[in-house]
């Protein structure tokens, strides 16, 4: 539930959630991060959030946080302490140890006041889990670090230069911040494997899903097709989110080259976005869209034929994108340009909401592209699995619930006994 009913366990409960990104980011773990807090402090909590500036995903602080070097806001009931760090504007090993390092340290020189009685941290970040197991250890309280990517794996799989000297540094740090958890959570089970080669106890590992955490799509279909200037003859491919490394998504672009009939859309922002818009160069069939708003995001998706997400064929074990539950809700097909192996392949086959290609190769996804664009009633059919997996699986109260019942487990007394 997101409101208290009358008592409730956690009401008066001190919780620090530590993630260098938060709302108003639309966007990645954002969301996630802020809806986790606003919902216990919903419930009855005292709830502080340790994050960073508004950055994400286009790599550049939001206007109205430049020269802000520590500002708190008080959001859906939430006291979120920002706190400024470096942001590279182009992505190297280099860069990115900055970035942490930044983040690290102003995190720790500053924390928010005060004692809190359980710590959670989200990991895509590699200081926030350090973070959180820094001030844990120091108030002696329950670390419970989420994993949204093994960012060791990630320096090795995503091409990033000098990544392989980096994995070592990356392992390290997440090895620090796991293994004194009391509970780790994993938002697929395809991490496991990597988070037991960490040191953790199996035994302490929580499968905690990300949810759906946009709406449905409302606008008529044809309507909003015709405002982004899309002809209904014409197929369309978009990509939502992040243009980074480990997307690949040089493959949308050499796909466009080689069918000028399809549409190719890219919708975000990201490091690679400059060098997105040089491949693509002289090709009338790519568009470079702004992130939508929240009142339109899914309706845009909607309009699509297709919806792809795509990776690098070394990307494994590291990431499953979070994207995939707008996707789902959208109610589209869903073409997955990824290894086969890797997680994000396990989630889409497991929705039954889109198709599998090889990774890196353009003309097998053009080929998935018209094999859906010549027979509409199955697009219809694999997009409709969607909704029903978010029903089933990815529903908000659902994933809610999963991480109040990690808090049940490392505060017992949240499920009504008496405090300690």
């Amino acid at each position: 539930m997101s409101e208290a009913s009358g008592a409730s366990p956690l009401g008066g409960r001190r919780l620090l959630v530590v993630s260098t990104n938060y709302a108003p980011e639309l966007t990645g773990i954002g969301p996630y991060a802020a809806q986790l807090a606003e919902h216990w402090a919903a419930s009855g909590a005292r709830v502080r959030a340790l994050t960073g500036m508004p950055h994400y995903p286009s790599w550049r602080l939001e206007d109205g946080y430049r020269g802000v070097w520590r500002t708190v806001e008080i959001r859906g009931g939430v006291g979120v302490h920002r706190r400024r760090h470096y942001v590279p504007p182009r992505q190297t090993a280099l860069k990115r140890a900055a970035f942490e390092a930044s983040v690290l340290a102003t995190g720790l020189v500053a924390p928010p006041p005060g004692r809190p009685d359980a710590v959670i941290s989200q990991m895509p970040t590699l200081a926030g889990g350090v973070i959180g197991a820094r001030i844990a250890r120091r108030h002696r309280v329950p670390h419970i670090p989420v994993v949204q990517d093994l960012m060791g794996a990630a320096a090795a799989q995503s091409g990033i230069r000098g990544g392989g000297r980096a994995a070592a540094v990356a392992a390290a740090a997440e090895r620090y911040a796991l293994r004194g958890a009391a509970l780790v959570g994993v938002i697929h089970e395809s991490f496991v494997p990597g988070v037991r080669a960490l040191g953790v106890d199996p035994g302490r590992i929580r499968i905690v899903p990300n949810w759906t955490h946009v709406q449905g799509p409302t606008a008529d279909r044809a309507t909003t097709r015709a405002r982004l200037g899309w002809p209904e003859t014409t197929p369309v491919i978009l990509h939502s989110g992040n243009m980074g490394l480990k997307q690949g998504l040089e493959v949308l672009v050499d796909a466009a080259r080689l069918a000028p009939d399809v549409r190719v859309v890219l919708m975000g922002d990201g490091n690679q976005r400059d060098a997105l818009r040089a491949r693509a160069e002289g090709l009338s069939n790519v568009d470079f869209l702004e992130p939508a708003g929240a009142e339109e995001f899914t309706d845009v998706l909607a309009a699509a034929d297709v919806l792809a997400v795509t990776q690098r064929a070394s990307v494994l074990d590291m990431s499953v994108p979070s994207k995939l539950t707008s996707y789902f809700t959208s109610a589209r097909p869903v073409i997955a340009s990824v290894a086969d192996e890797g997680g994000t392949a396990d989630e889409v086959r497991r929705s039954g909401a889109g198709v599998l290609v090889a990774p890196e190769d353009p003309a097998a996804l053009l080929e998935a592209v018209r094999k859906l664009s010549e027979d509409p009633a199955a697009a219809d059919a694999l997009g409709a699995e969607g909704p029903r997996y978010v029903a089933r699986h990815l529903s908000r109260e659902a994933g809610l619930a999963r991480f109040d019942a990690l808090l049940a487990e490392v505060l017992p007394d949240t499920r009504g006994s008496r405090r300690r």
